[in-house]
């Protein structure tokens, strides 16, 4: 959970100082989307290199390397001391923070493994945590006027530091059996097809959830009525809405059947989605309707992810390779989903554009209970 936090800390300190590094270097929108670029093909490109690293090496090997590097790798940036530099440095930013996505992600399956039920998501909510955290490091500092380039050395450093705090506590080795301490029934790993399966599902997950944070504002605005500022909190809703539910739903997801549970979270981000498409629609109550939608839709979404990396590890061996392959198809998601959306708003309306993942969303619930039997067939075959 420390490493999941430290992650999150250090993924909301590079989002947020964009603004200042755009001030800093002039750069503009169209140059910061492209440091955006690259940083996410960063992370694509390491990610499958990562996962085979932590299959050979083992999951907390990668870990105690990778994390400090990838809180080291803010000084780049901060440091980039032109455009073409901060490029490069993105590149390597986003390349270490997608091989430490890969490795603790490992060893989230390894931990989960090993404690018998399900907490998964619980990770992912302490990432979000410390998205908060860091989040708010960068306004605080700002408004103390110390400089952003300040902020990313000092928490950099401090970062680095912190991940070697939790480092000797990680696991390693294959998980053992919680009644005999014998090591658990392990196989040549998941299918190419399953393992693909299971990726579609993750980023039909990643493009649904994206759209909630990118476009939830500006849907309240452009199609509720909302003015600037209150159609804001249509995103602390679903942000805080999504963090909450990964936080408390792990123990009630360890009750359910993990394709039933799948089926179910995609019905209710199905839910959602129809509650989002209809708000504009009503004679009056249209914002509250809205907001009771993307609440709706966090709560279906916030578990689809780690559900799919909990199926991934019960796949067996080589998880870091599936792992890493799920994760990159992932990413590939967000990075396609504004492409979509976006245009598609352009032609029609933002309202319309909510199709998409209102679509992505009921494939998650047709698709992703496919997806998860033929990991938990692989898995009763191998044992």
């Amino acid at each position: 959970m420390a490493v999941f936090w430290l992650c999150g800390l250090i993924c909301a300190i590079w989002s947020a100082s964009l603004p200042a590094i755009n001030a800093r270097l002039h750069l503009g929108e169209g140059r910061i989307g492209l440091v955006l670029l690259l940083t996410a093909l960063g992370s694509m490109a390491c990610m499958p290199v990562a996962g085979r690293l932590a299959d050979v090496w083992s999951s907390r090997a990668v870990l105690r390397v990778i994390a400090p590097i990838a809180a080291l790798a803010l000084l780049g940036p901060a440091l980039a001391p032109s455009f073409p530099m901060l490029l490069v440095s993105a590149f390597v930013l986003g390349g270490t923070l997608g091989s430490l996505d890969v490795a603790m992600n490992a060893q989230a399956v390894e931990v989960e493994t090993r404690y018998g039920r399900s907490i998964m998501s619980t990770f992912h909510g302490v990432w979000s945590l410390g998205g908060v955290v860091g989040g708010l490091t960068i306004t605080v500092g700002l408004h103390l006027d110390t400089s952003g380039t300040a902020l990313m050395i000092g928490a950099s450093t401090v970062a680095a530091i912190m991940f070697l705090l939790p480092g000797k506590h990680l696991l390693t080795g294959k998980a053992q059996s919680k009644k005999s301490g014998e090591p658990v029934a392990s196989s040549g790993g998941l299918p190419t097809l399953t393992i693909m399966l299971l990726g579609l599902v993750a980023l039909a997950g990643f493009v649904s959830e994206g759209a909630g944070y990118s476009w939830a504002s500006l849907h309240a605005e452009e199609m509720l009525g909302a003015d600037p500022a209150t159609a804001s909190f249509a995103y602390t809703v679903f942000a805080a809405a999504l963090t909450v539910t990964r936080l408390t739903a792990d123990r009630l997801r360890s009750k359910v059947d993990p394709a039933s549970w799948m089926r179910l979270a995609g019905s209710v981000a199905v839910l959602g989605y129809a509650l989002v498409l209809v708000a504009p629609l009503l004679p009056s109550g249209r914002l509250a309707f809205g907001l009771a939608g993307w609440v709706v839709v966090a709560a279906g979404l916030a578990t689809v992810v780690p559900a799919i990396f909990s199926a991934v590890g019960a796949g067996g061996a080589n998880v870091g390779r599936a792992l890493s392959w799920v994760t990159t198809m992932a990413y590939a998601g967000q990075l396609g989903g504004p492409a979509v959306i976006g245009p598609l708003a352009d032609v029609t309306s933002l309202g319309v554009a909510m199709l998409v993942p209102g679509l992505l969303a009921a494939a998650i619930a047709i698709a992703g209970p496919i997806a998860i039997r033929r990991t938990t067939a692989k898995q009763l075959v191998a044992v």
